[in-house]
């Protein structure tokens, strides 16, 4: 897969911009964090249907303090509350992008069920 053509911090908002080519998404650090393809938080159960198995809470204001360049396939996002275990290859980040509203959406549905208030 191609590398991304554009990837950057919008730190005020606190979303990573990410394009490749004409698609271009805007996805929250709260978002990028309880996604994280990381073995913390998808554990050897990885995910259902793209949504990690393990669900990360009291994440709402985290910060990504560095992106890290991995080869030529990936980044590393280095969060404020010490995550940094996690690669994003560029697939991942196309999948979490494109699949964005939905995975979004039943993430709130499985804090809600899990009685977890959250505020977006």
């Amino acid at each position: 897969m191609n590398a991304p053509t554009e990837i950057h911090l919008r730190r005020r908002s606190r979303l990573l911009v990410v394009a490749f080519g004409d698609d271009r998404y805007e996805l929250p650090f709260e978002y990028l964090r309880v996604f994280s393809p990381s073995a913390e938080v998808r554990g050897h159960g990885g995910t259902e249907n793209g949504v990690p198995r393990i669900l990360v809470i009291g994440k709402e204001d985290v910060n990504i303090t560095k992106i890290e360049p991995v080869g030529n396939y990936a980044i590393r996002l280095v969060f404020d509350d010490g995550h940094d275990s996690g690669i994003y290859s560029w697939p991942v980040l196309r999948e979490l992008g494109e699949n964005f509203e939905d995975y979004w959406r039943r993430y709130h549905e499985r804090l809600t069920r899990a009685g977890v208030e959250h505020r977006s």
